[in-house]
């Protein structure tokens, strides 16, 4: 596959792509690995992914393929992925927001998306970490994998060509901007249930009521009644 190249070992595939990037003109170009060594989260947090058990996948789309602003995009491609993951496994997934994908209350995979400019184009480049065989997870109880939350096992070369092909394909369709929001908004976790939540180190119970298309999370909170958050500003305890 011409647009997509794998690496036998990466310290971040978000950045290594760039050197792809330096000499091919492709709109979606992407690369995997299942040897990320030094994994990037969001907010400057790592993604631990042991050697042939997880797969590392990023994909860089030019600025003016991405049809919309950067919040929907991040939103556009979490339900990509979230339908992917379902379809796969036959499971329910959700959205844990903004862009962690979830099942059974575990977190099975998650997105970073940055925009980076590379001899003169702009490209998003969307950053993926799937836990695919793995089956611990010491010191990370939040987290799981497609075979510790389903008892499903893929094998990772087809499910990463399956991966590439799946989000080149869907990122290229037309979708609406309100249709993005509503689709994000049916399936995010903990949605009108009351969780636990942690702001600025206050622990407070509130319930989810909806994301918005500027990326803010609306929740009505037990002490302070609705308030709307961006990124950081708020921790869903679960």
């Amino acid at each position: 596959m011409d647009s997509l190249y794998y690496l036998k070992k990466s310290t971040s595939t978000n950045e290594e792509i760039v050197n792809f990037l330096q000499e091919n003109t492709l709109s979606f170009l992407g690369v995997y690995t299942f040897n990320q060594t030094r994994g990037k989260g969001q907010y400057g947090n790592s993604w631990e992914a042991p050697k042939n058990l997880n797969i590392s996948y990023s994909l860089a789309v030019k600025n003016e393929d991405s049809q919309r602003s950067h919040q929907l995009f991040n939103f556009r491609t979490a339900l990509l992925l979230r339908d992917f993951l379902a379809k796969l496994t036959k499971t329910e997934v959700e959205i844990k927001w903004p862009n962690d994908l979830i099942i059974n209350s575990k977190k099975v995979s998650g997105i970073l998306i940055e925009a980076k400019k590379v001899k003169d184009e702009n490209y998003l480049i969307i950053g993926i970490g799937i836990n695919l065989l793995q089956s611990t997870f010491q010191d990370l109880p939040k987290a799981g994998s497609l075979f510790s939350q389903t008892g499903q096992r893929f094998e990772l070369e087809e499910m990463s060509l399956k991966l590439h092909v799946y989000l080149t394909e869907g990122l290229q369709k037309t979708a609406l901007d309100h249709e993005i929001l509503e689709e994000f908004n049916s399936h995010l976790f903990r949605k009108g249930k009351i969780s636990v939540f942690e702001i600025q180190g206050v622990r407070q119970n509130g319930i989810i009521q909806f994301a918005d298309e500027e990326g803010f999370l609306h929740v009505e909170l037990e002490n302070d009644g609705l308030q709307k958050f961006f990124h950081k500003e708020i921790e869903l305890l679960y």
